[in-house]
Protein backbone atom coordinates (compact mmCIF):
# COMPACT_ATOMS: atom_id res chain seq x y z
CA UNK A 1 0.00 0.00 0.00
CA UNK A 2 2.86 2.34 0.90
CA UNK A 3 4.47 1.77 -2.58
CA UNK A 4 1.21 2.44 -4.30
CA UNK A 5 0.75 5.77 -2.46
CA UNK A 6 4.28 6.83 -3.31
CA UNK A 7 3.78 6.03 -6.98
CA UNK A 8 0.51 7.91 -7.07
CA UNK A 9 2.18 10.91 -5.50
CA UNK A 10 5.05 10.83 -8.02
CA UNK A 11 2.61 10.56 -10.91
CA UNK A 12 0.58 13.48 -9.57
CA UNK A 13 3.67 15.65 -9.31
CA UNK A 14 4.82 14.66 -12.78
CA UNK A 15 1.44 15.35 -14.30
CA UNK A 16 1.36 18.75 -12.62
CA UNK A 17 4.67 19.64 -14.16
CA UNK A 18 3.51 18.62 -17.62
CA UNK A 19 0.03 20.22 -17.37
CA UNK A 20 -1.10 22.52 -20.14
CA UNK A 21 -1.38 26.22 -19.21
CA UNK A 22 -4.51 27.06 -17.25
CA UNK A 23 -7.38 28.61 -19.15
CA UNK A 24 -7.63 32.38 -18.58
CA UNK A 25 -10.17 33.37 -15.97
CA UNK A 26 -13.55 34.04 -17.49
CA UNK A 27 -14.97 37.53 -16.92
CA UNK A 28 -17.88 37.77 -14.56
CA UNK A 29 -21.29 38.29 -16.15
CA UNK A 30 -21.24 41.89 -14.91
CA UNK A 31 -17.86 42.51 -16.53
CA UNK A 32 -18.90 40.79 -19.74
CA UNK A 33 -22.01 42.96 -19.96
CA UNK A 34 -20.18 46.23 -19.24
CA UNK A 35 -19.12 46.63 -22.85
CA UNK A 36 -22.74 46.62 -23.96
CA UNK A 37 -23.85 49.21 -21.43
CA UNK A 38 -24.37 52.86 -22.23
CA UNK A 39 -21.15 54.78 -21.43
CA UNK A 40 -23.03 56.91 -18.91
CA UNK A 41 -23.41 53.89 -16.63
CA UNK A 42 -20.68 51.46 -17.77
CA UNK A 43 -18.10 53.15 -15.55
CA UNK A 44 -20.18 52.33 -12.48
CA UNK A 45 -19.50 48.59 -12.86
CA UNK A 46 -16.16 49.04 -11.11
CA UNK A 47 -17.26 51.47 -8.38
CA UNK A 48 -16.08 50.22 -4.99
CA UNK A 49 -16.87 52.07 -1.73
CA UNK A 50 -13.87 53.96 -0.35
CA UNK A 51 -13.78 53.40 3.41
CA UNK A 52 -10.49 55.16 4.06
CA UNK A 53 -10.44 57.79 6.76
CA UNK A 54 -10.59 61.16 5.00
CA UNK A 55 -7.56 63.34 5.55
CA UNK A 56 -9.34 66.28 3.91
CA UNK A 57 -12.93 67.36 3.25
CA UNK A 58 -14.10 69.97 0.74
CA UNK A 59 -17.74 71.07 0.78
CA UNK A 60 -18.91 73.00 -2.27
CA UNK A 61 -22.24 74.79 -1.85
CA UNK A 62 -23.92 76.31 -4.88
CA UNK A 63 -26.31 78.75 -3.21
CA UNK A 64 -29.69 78.31 -4.90
CA UNK A 65 -28.32 75.69 -7.30
CA UNK A 66 -31.42 73.56 -7.76
CA UNK A 67 -31.56 70.66 -10.18
CA UNK A 68 -33.10 72.81 -12.93
CA UNK A 69 -30.17 75.21 -12.55
CA UNK A 70 -27.68 72.35 -12.92
CA UNK A 71 -29.47 71.02 -16.00
CA UNK A 72 -29.68 74.42 -17.70
CA UNK A 73 -26.04 75.21 -16.87
CA UNK A 74 -24.92 71.84 -18.23
CA UNK A 75 -26.68 72.54 -21.52
CA UNK A 76 -25.44 76.14 -21.76
CA UNK A 77 -21.85 75.05 -21.07
CA UNK A 78 -22.14 72.40 -23.77
CA UNK A 79 -23.51 74.92 -26.24
CA UNK A 80 -20.68 77.33 -25.46
CA UNK A 81 -18.29 74.48 -26.28
CA UNK A 82 -19.91 74.03 -29.69
CA UNK A 83 -22.28 71.14 -29.01
CA UNK A 84 -26.04 70.92 -28.79
CA UNK A 85 -25.59 70.94 -25.00
CA UNK A 86 -27.86 68.18 -23.77
CA UNK A 87 -25.14 65.53 -23.91
CA UNK A 88 -22.74 67.58 -21.77
CA UNK A 89 -21.86 67.00 -18.10
CA UNK A 90 -20.53 69.48 -15.56
CA UNK A 91 -17.45 68.39 -13.61
CA UNK A 92 -19.28 67.28 -10.47
CA UNK A 93 -21.97 65.38 -12.42
CA UNK A 94 -19.33 62.71 -13.05
CA UNK A 95 -19.05 61.90 -9.34
CA UNK A 96 -19.92 58.26 -8.59
CA UNK A 97 -22.38 58.88 -5.75
CA UNK A 98 -25.55 60.94 -5.60
CA UNK A 99 -28.40 61.64 -3.18
CA UNK A 100 -31.40 63.92 -2.97
CA UNK A 101 -31.48 66.33 -0.03
CA UNK A 102 -34.59 67.62 1.74
CA UNK A 103 -34.04 71.32 2.46
CA UNK A 104 -36.89 72.45 4.71
CA UNK A 105 -36.20 74.47 7.88
CA UNK A 106 -37.86 73.51 11.16
CA UNK A 107 -40.38 76.33 10.71
CA UNK A 108 -40.39 76.70 6.93
CA UNK A 109 -41.43 74.47 4.05
CA UNK A 110 -39.40 76.63 1.64
CA UNK A 111 -36.11 77.40 3.41
CA UNK A 112 -33.59 80.20 3.72
CA UNK A 113 -29.81 79.91 3.49
CA UNK A 114 -29.05 80.44 7.18
CA UNK A 115 -31.13 77.49 8.36
CA UNK A 116 -29.96 75.23 5.54
CA UNK A 117 -26.25 76.05 5.95
CA UNK A 118 -26.57 75.51 9.69
CA UNK A 119 -27.95 72.03 9.02
CA UNK A 120 -24.94 71.13 6.88
CA UNK A 121 -22.30 72.61 9.19
CA UNK A 122 -23.72 71.84 12.65
CA UNK A 123 -25.72 68.67 12.01
CA UNK A 124 -28.99 70.17 13.24
CA UNK A 125 -31.91 71.58 11.33
CA UNK A 126 -33.09 74.91 12.69
CA UNK A 127 -35.29 77.89 11.92
CA UNK A 128 -35.10 80.10 8.88
CA UNK A 129 -32.90 83.16 9.35
CA UNK A 130 -30.78 81.97 12.28
CA UNK A 131 -27.19 80.76 12.32
CA UNK A 132 -26.04 77.89 14.54
CA UNK A 133 -28.69 78.34 17.22
CA UNK A 134 -31.20 75.69 18.27
CA UNK A 135 -34.68 75.70 16.71
CA UNK A 136 -36.27 76.45 20.07
CA UNK A 137 -34.83 79.98 19.99
CA UNK A 138 -36.90 82.77 18.42
CA UNK A 139 -35.21 84.73 15.65
CA UNK A 140 -33.55 87.88 16.99
CA UNK A 141 -33.33 86.71 20.61
CA UNK A 142 -29.82 87.92 21.44
CA UNK A 143 -30.03 87.35 25.18
CA UNK A 144 -30.61 83.60 24.86
CA UNK A 145 -28.56 82.92 21.73
CA UNK A 146 -25.33 81.84 23.41
CA UNK A 147 -27.22 79.44 25.68
CA UNK A 148 -28.72 77.77 22.62
CA UNK A 149 -25.64 77.58 20.41
CA UNK A 150 -24.81 74.69 18.12
CA UNK A 151 -21.25 73.53 17.53
CA UNK A 152 -20.16 73.73 13.92
CA UNK A 153 -17.85 71.24 12.23
CA UNK A 154 -15.26 73.96 11.62
CA UNK A 155 -14.75 74.37 15.36
CA UNK A 156 -14.26 70.63 15.80
CA UNK A 157 -11.78 70.60 12.90
CA UNK A 158 -9.70 73.42 14.37
CA UNK A 159 -9.70 71.83 17.83
CA UNK A 160 -8.38 68.62 16.28
CA UNK A 161 -5.54 70.38 14.47
CA UNK A 162 -6.92 70.52 10.94
CA UNK A 163 -6.45 73.58 8.77
CA UNK A 164 -9.67 75.34 7.77
CA UNK A 165 -10.73 77.64 4.97
CA UNK A 166 -13.74 79.58 3.68
CA UNK A 167 -14.20 80.87 0.13
CA UNK A 168 -17.27 82.70 -1.16
CA UNK A 169 -18.35 85.06 -3.91
CA UNK A 170 -20.65 86.77 -1.39
CA UNK A 171 -19.75 88.79 1.67
CA UNK A 172 -17.91 86.40 3.97
CA UNK A 173 -20.39 87.47 6.66
CA UNK A 174 -23.33 86.29 4.55
CA UNK A 175 -25.47 83.36 5.72
CA UNK A 176 -23.66 80.37 4.22
CA UNK A 177 -20.03 81.28 5.02
CA UNK A 178 -21.09 82.64 8.43
CA UNK A 179 -22.51 79.24 9.31
CA UNK A 180 -18.93 77.91 9.39
CA UNK A 181 -17.90 80.11 12.33
CA UNK A 182 -20.69 82.26 13.81
CA UNK A 183 -23.56 81.92 16.27
CA UNK A 184 -26.26 84.49 15.60
CA UNK A 185 -30.00 84.69 16.24
CA UNK A 186 -30.35 86.70 13.04
CA UNK A 187 -28.40 86.26 9.81
CA UNK A 188 -28.59 90.00 9.17
CA UNK A 189 -26.39 90.93 12.16
CA UNK A 190 -23.32 91.11 9.94
CA UNK A 191 -21.79 94.23 11.54
CA UNK A 192 -22.49 96.00 14.84
CA UNK A 193 -24.50 98.64 12.99
CA UNK A 194 -26.89 95.90 11.83
CA UNK A 195 -27.85 94.90 15.40
CA UNK A 196 -30.72 96.75 17.15
CA UNK A 197 -29.26 99.16 19.69
CA UNK A 198 -30.89 97.38 22.67
CA UNK A 199 -29.21 94.10 21.73
CA UNK A 200 -25.65 95.23 21.00
CA UNK A 201 -24.48 94.29 24.50
CA UNK A 202 -25.91 90.78 24.11
CA UNK A 203 -24.98 89.84 20.53
CA UNK A 204 -21.58 89.80 18.86
CA UNK A 205 -21.90 90.72 15.20
CA UNK A 206 -20.89 88.15 12.61
CA UNK A 207 -17.81 90.03 11.33
CA UNK A 208 -16.41 90.26 14.85
CA UNK A 209 -17.01 86.55 15.39
CA UNK A 210 -15.00 85.76 12.26
CA UNK A 211 -11.96 87.82 13.20
CA UNK A 212 -12.21 86.61 16.79
CA UNK A 213 -12.84 82.93 16.05
CA UNK A 214 -11.02 81.22 18.90
CA UNK A 215 -10.96 77.51 18.06
CA UNK A 216 -7.46 76.24 17.33
CA UNK A 217 -5.53 79.04 15.64
CA UNK A 218 -8.62 80.44 13.92
CA UNK A 219 -9.77 80.07 10.33
CA UNK A 220 -6.63 79.81 8.23
CA UNK A 221 -7.88 81.15 4.89
CA UNK A 222 -10.88 83.46 4.35
CA UNK A 223 -11.52 84.80 0.85
CA UNK A 224 -14.55 86.67 -0.50
CA UNK A 225 -16.36 90.00 -0.26
CA UNK A 226 -17.76 92.19 2.50
CA UNK A 227 -14.99 94.66 3.36
CA UNK A 228 -17.54 97.23 4.62
CA UNK A 229 -18.60 94.97 7.52
CA UNK A 230 -15.10 94.99 9.03
CA UNK A 231 -14.15 98.67 9.10
CA UNK A 232 -15.60 102.05 10.10
CA UNK A 233 -16.63 104.94 7.88
CA UNK A 234 -13.19 106.54 7.81
CA UNK A 235 -11.97 103.43 5.99
CA UNK A 236 -14.99 103.12 3.71
CA UNK A 237 -17.03 100.77 5.88
CA UNK A 238 -20.18 100.90 7.95
CA UNK A 239 -19.17 99.84 11.47
CA UNK A 240 -20.33 102.12 14.27
CA UNK A 241 -16.90 103.30 15.38
CA UNK A 242 -15.47 105.58 12.73
CA UNK A 243 -11.97 104.15 13.12
CA UNK A 244 -12.98 100.51 13.61
CA UNK A 245 -10.69 98.06 11.85
CA UNK A 246 -11.31 94.39 12.59
CA UNK A 247 -8.84 93.40 9.86
CA UNK A 248 -6.01 95.21 11.68
CA UNK A 249 -7.12 93.60 14.95
CA UNK A 250 -7.12 90.13 13.37
CA UNK A 251 -3.60 90.61 12.02
CA UNK A 252 -2.33 91.80 15.40
CA UNK A 253 -3.53 88.70 17.27
CA UNK A 254 -1.04 86.26 15.73
CA UNK A 255 2.16 86.32 13.70
CA UNK A 256 2.32 85.59 9.99
CA UNK A 257 -1.17 86.83 9.17
CA UNK A 258 -1.69 88.67 5.89
CA UNK A 259 -4.49 90.66 4.25
CA UNK A 260 -5.04 91.02 0.50
CA UNK A 261 -7.62 93.00 -1.47
CA UNK A 262 -6.81 92.39 -5.16
CA UNK A 263 -6.44 89.40 -7.44
CA UNK A 264 -2.76 90.16 -8.07
CA UNK A 265 -2.03 90.31 -4.34
CA UNK A 266 -3.92 87.04 -3.83
CA UNK A 267 -1.99 85.16 -6.49
CA UNK A 268 1.30 86.52 -5.11
CA UNK A 269 0.51 85.74 -1.47
CA UNK A 270 2.89 83.25 0.20
CA UNK A 271 1.45 79.87 1.09
CA UNK A 272 2.61 79.90 4.71
CA UNK A 273 0.72 81.55 7.55
CA UNK A 274 -2.91 82.68 7.45
CA UNK A 275 -4.67 84.80 4.85
CA UNK A 276 -7.66 87.13 4.89
CA UNK A 277 -8.80 88.41 1.50
CA UNK A 278 -11.68 90.84 0.91
CA UNK A 279 -12.10 91.94 -2.68
CA UNK A 280 -15.25 94.08 -2.59
CA UNK A 281 -17.19 96.31 -0.21
CA UNK A 282 -20.12 93.90 -0.55
CA UNK A 283 -20.55 90.86 -2.80
CA UNK A 284 -18.17 90.14 -5.65
CA UNK A 285 -19.30 90.97 -9.18
CA UNK A 286 -21.28 88.44 -11.18
CA UNK A 287 -18.86 86.29 -13.16
CA UNK A 288 -20.40 87.33 -16.49
CA UNK A 289 -19.98 91.01 -15.58
CA UNK A 290 -16.46 90.81 -14.19
CA UNK A 291 -14.00 92.61 -16.45
CA UNK A 292 -11.06 90.67 -17.83
CA UNK A 293 -8.68 93.07 -16.07
CA UNK A 294 -10.76 93.23 -12.89
CA UNK A 295 -8.99 93.48 -9.54
CA UNK A 296 -11.45 90.89 -8.25
CA UNK A 297 -10.42 87.24 -8.44
CA UNK A 298 -12.71 84.56 -9.85
CA UNK A 299 -14.12 81.80 -7.69
CA UNK A 300 -11.58 79.46 -9.28
CA UNK A 301 -8.71 81.85 -8.42
CA UNK A 302 -9.77 82.00 -4.78
CA UNK A 303 -10.48 78.29 -4.44
CA UNK A 304 -7.17 77.15 -5.91
CA UNK A 305 -5.12 79.55 -3.79
CA UNK A 306 -7.00 78.54 -0.64
CA UNK A 307 -6.38 74.90 -1.46
CA UNK A 308 -2.67 75.50 -1.98
CA UNK A 309 -2.39 77.18 1.42
CA UNK A 310 -4.30 74.43 3.22
CA UNK A 311 -2.21 71.73 1.52
CA UNK A 312 0.96 73.54 2.65
CA UNK A 313 -0.09 73.13 6.29
CA UNK A 314 0.24 69.34 5.86
CA UNK A 315 -2.23 68.65 8.67
CA UNK A 316 -5.38 67.76 6.78
CA UNK A 317 -8.04 70.36 6.17
CA UNK A 318 -11.72 71.31 5.95
CA UNK A 319 -12.61 73.75 3.18
CA UNK A 320 -15.99 75.37 2.48
CA UNK A 321 -16.46 76.90 -0.99
CA UNK A 322 -19.65 78.78 -1.82
CA UNK A 323 -20.83 79.85 -5.24
CA UNK A 324 -23.03 82.42 -3.56
CA UNK A 325 -24.16 84.63 -6.40
CA UNK A 326 -26.12 81.90 -8.20
CA UNK A 327 -28.81 82.71 -5.66
CA UNK A 328 -28.63 86.47 -6.15
CA UNK A 329 -29.02 86.18 -9.91
CA UNK A 330 -32.06 83.96 -9.50
CA UNK A 331 -33.71 86.43 -7.12
CA UNK A 332 -33.45 89.00 -9.88
CA UNK A 333 -34.78 86.46 -12.43
CA UNK A 334 -31.44 86.89 -14.21
CA UNK A 335 -31.26 83.29 -15.40
CA UNK A 336 -28.31 83.89 -17.72
CA UNK A 337 -26.18 85.30 -14.93
CA UNK A 338 -27.20 82.44 -12.62
CA UNK A 339 -26.10 79.86 -15.18
CA UNK A 340 -22.80 81.66 -15.77
CA UNK A 341 -22.18 81.60 -12.00
CA UNK A 342 -22.93 77.86 -11.94
CA UNK A 343 -20.55 77.17 -14.82
CA UNK A 344 -17.77 79.03 -12.98
CA UNK A 345 -18.66 77.06 -9.83
CA UNK A 346 -18.17 73.85 -11.86
CA UNK A 347 -14.86 75.23 -13.19
CA UNK A 348 -13.64 75.75 -9.63
CA UNK A 349 -14.55 72.15 -8.79
CA UNK A 350 -12.72 70.93 -11.89
CA UNK A 351 -9.60 72.85 -10.81
CA UNK A 352 -9.77 71.24 -7.37
CA UNK A 353 -10.18 67.74 -8.80
CA UNK A 354 -6.99 68.28 -10.79
CA UNK A 355 -5.09 68.83 -7.53
CA UNK A 356 -6.54 66.50 -4.89
CA UNK A 357 -6.31 62.76 -4.37
CA UNK A 358 -9.85 61.46 -3.87
CA UNK A 359 -8.46 58.37 -2.16
CA UNK A 360 -7.92 60.63 0.85
CA UNK A 361 -10.09 63.68 0.11
CA UNK A 362 -13.88 63.68 0.36
CA UNK A 363 -15.42 66.16 -2.07
CA UNK A 364 -19.11 66.99 -1.68
CA UNK A 365 -21.08 69.27 -4.00
CA UNK A 366 -24.58 70.38 -3.12
CA UNK A 367 -26.95 73.33 -2.82
CA UNK A 368 -28.56 74.85 0.22
CA UNK A 369 -31.91 75.23 -1.53
CA UNK A 370 -33.44 75.49 -4.98
CA UNK A 371 -35.27 78.26 -6.85
CA UNK A 372 -38.45 78.38 -8.92
CA UNK A 373 -36.66 78.10 -12.27
CA UNK A 374 -38.08 75.53 -14.69
CA UNK A 375 -37.15 74.24 -18.16
CA UNK A 376 -40.14 73.59 -20.39
CA UNK A 377 -41.87 74.23 -23.70
CA UNK A 378 -40.95 71.29 -26.04
CA UNK A 379 -37.88 73.04 -27.37
CA UNK A 380 -35.99 71.24 -30.13
CA UNK A 381 -32.67 69.54 -29.43
CA UNK A 382 -29.93 72.18 -29.21
CA UNK A 383 -32.37 75.07 -28.77
CA UNK A 384 -30.41 77.99 -27.25
CA UNK A 385 -30.75 77.62 -23.49
CA UNK A 386 -31.15 81.38 -23.06
CA UNK A 387 -33.45 81.77 -26.08
CA UNK A 388 -37.07 81.44 -27.15
CA UNK A 389 -38.69 78.03 -27.55
CA UNK A 390 -38.51 76.71 -31.10
CA UNK A 391 -40.12 73.30 -31.44
CA UNK A 392 -40.15 70.60 -34.14
CA UNK A 393 -42.72 70.05 -36.87
CA UNK A 394 -44.69 66.88 -37.63
CA UNK A 395 -41.74 65.47 -39.57
CA UNK A 396 -39.42 66.00 -36.58
CA UNK A 397 -37.49 68.93 -38.05
CA UNK A 398 -36.83 72.17 -36.19
CA UNK A 399 -39.33 74.85 -37.08
CA UNK A 400 -38.16 78.11 -38.60
CA UNK A 401 -39.78 80.40 -36.02
CA UNK A 402 -40.39 80.44 -32.25
CA UNK A 403 -43.55 78.94 -30.80
CA UNK A 404 -46.41 81.23 -29.83
CA UNK A 405 -48.45 80.95 -26.66
CA UNK A 406 -52.23 81.43 -26.57
CA UNK A 407 -51.66 85.17 -26.03
CA UNK A 408 -49.76 85.39 -29.30
CA UNK A 409 -46.39 86.00 -27.67
CA UNK A 410 -43.31 83.75 -27.90
CA UNK A 411 -41.92 82.29 -24.69
CA UNK A 412 -38.61 81.18 -23.27
CA UNK A 413 -37.37 77.71 -22.35
CA UNK A 414 -36.45 79.06 -18.92
CA UNK A 415 -39.18 80.57 -16.79
CA UNK A 416 -39.68 81.33 -13.10
CA UNK A 417 -42.80 80.54 -11.11
CA UNK A 418 -42.61 84.00 -9.55
CA UNK A 419 -40.48 87.11 -9.48
CA UNK A 420 -39.83 90.44 -11.20
CA UNK A 421 -40.36 89.00 -14.68
CA UNK A 422 -44.09 88.50 -14.09
CA UNK A 423 -46.51 90.87 -15.86
CA UNK A 424 -48.35 93.34 -13.59
CA UNK A 425 -51.68 91.87 -14.70
CA UNK A 426 -52.43 88.50 -16.30
CA UNK A 427 -53.44 90.11 -19.62
CA UNK A 428 -50.32 92.20 -20.11
CA UNK A 429 -47.56 89.74 -20.90
CA UNK A 430 -44.95 91.50 -23.03
CA UNK A 431 -42.64 89.92 -25.55
CA UNK A 432 -40.00 88.15 -23.44
CA UNK A 433 -36.40 89.31 -23.30
CA UNK A 434 -33.65 86.71 -23.79
CA UNK A 435 -29.90 86.52 -23.37
CA UNK A 436 -27.28 86.69 -20.68
CA UNK A 437 -28.54 89.79 -18.85
CA UNK A 438 -32.28 89.46 -19.48
CA UNK A 439 -34.93 89.38 -16.75
CA UNK A 440 -36.74 86.12 -17.49
CA UNK A 441 -40.50 85.97 -17.36
CA UNK A 442 -42.43 84.60 -14.40
CA UNK A 443 -46.01 83.69 -13.56
CA UNK A 444 -46.61 85.59 -10.33
CA UNK A 445 -45.26 89.08 -9.49
CA UNK A 446 -43.83 88.77 -5.97
CA UNK A 447 -41.40 90.97 -4.06
CA UNK A 448 -41.54 93.68 -1.43
CA UNK A 449 -42.14 97.40 -1.13
CA UNK A 450 -39.19 99.67 -0.37
CA UNK A 451 -39.26 102.45 2.22
CA UNK A 452 -40.43 104.94 -0.42
CA UNK A 453 -43.36 102.70 -1.35
CA UNK A 454 -41.95 101.44 -4.65
CA UNK A 455 -42.45 97.76 -5.45
CA UNK A 456 -39.31 95.77 -6.03
CA UNK A 457 -39.79 92.36 -7.58
CA UNK A 458 -37.78 89.43 -6.22
CA UNK A 459 -38.09 85.77 -7.09
CA UNK A 460 -38.33 83.38 -4.13
CA UNK A 461 -36.47 80.25 -3.14
CA UNK A 462 -37.92 76.89 -4.17
CA UNK A 463 -38.86 74.05 -1.86
CA UNK A 464 -37.81 71.14 -4.07
CA UNK A 465 -35.05 68.73 -3.13
CA UNK A 466 -31.50 69.48 -4.21
CA UNK A 467 -28.78 67.04 -5.24
CA UNK A 468 -25.69 65.96 -3.31
CA UNK A 469 -22.79 64.75 -5.47
CA UNK A 470 -19.98 62.90 -3.71
CA UNK A 471 -16.58 61.35 -4.36
CA UNK A 472 -13.82 60.17 -2.04
CA UNK A 473 -13.79 58.44 1.36
CA UNK A 474 -17.26 57.43 2.53
CA UNK A 475 -18.87 59.16 -0.44
CA UNK A 476 -21.13 56.11 -0.82
CA UNK A 477 -23.06 57.36 2.22
CA UNK A 478 -24.58 59.86 -0.23
CA UNK A 479 -27.48 57.79 -1.54
CA UNK A 480 -31.25 57.83 -1.50
CA UNK A 481 -33.24 60.72 -0.05
CA UNK A 482 -31.53 62.34 2.95
CA UNK A 483 -32.23 65.09 5.44
CA UNK A 484 -29.96 68.07 4.90
CA UNK A 485 -28.15 67.66 8.21
CA UNK A 486 -26.92 64.26 6.93
CA UNK A 487 -24.31 66.22 4.95
CA UNK A 488 -22.66 67.14 8.26
CA UNK A 489 -22.70 63.55 9.48
CA UNK A 490 -21.15 62.25 6.24
CA UNK A 491 -18.26 64.72 6.61
CA UNK A 492 -17.84 63.98 10.30
CA UNK A 493 -17.85 60.23 9.79
CA UNK A 494 -15.40 60.45 6.92
CA UNK A 495 -12.97 62.49 9.04
CA UNK A 496 -13.18 59.90 11.80
CA UNK A 497 -14.43 62.37 14.42
CA UNK A 498 -16.02 60.57 17.35
CA UNK A 499 -19.41 61.60 18.66
CA UNK A 500 -18.29 62.43 22.18
CA UNK A 501 -17.78 66.15 21.51
CA UNK A 502 -21.24 66.70 19.98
Amino acid sequence: MRVTLVLLTILAVANAGCATPAEPAQPSPAQANAASLDPSIAHRIGVVPNTNRARNVILFVGDGMGIATVTASRILAGQRAGGSGEENLLSFERFPHLALIKTYNTNAQVPDSAGTATAMLSGRKTRAGVINVAPTLARGDCQRAQRNRLKMLTRDAEERGLATGIVSTTRVTHATPASAYAVSPDRNYESDRDIPSDDRNHCADIARQLTGFDAGDGIDVVLGGGYSKFVGQSLGGDRLADDANLIRDWMARAPNRRFVSTRDDLLAAPLDGQLFGLFSRSHLSFEAQRDVDSAQPSLTDMTVHALKMLEARDSGYLLLVEGGRIDHAHHGALAGLALAETIEFANAIDAVLARVDTDETLVLVTADHSHTLSIAGYAARGNPMLGLVTSVDAAGNTKGAPERAADGQPYTTLIYANGPGAPPTPRERPTPDTGLGAVYQAAIPVGARTLDGAFRGSETHGGTDVALYATGPWAHLAGGVLEQNAVYHIMRHALGFDASSD
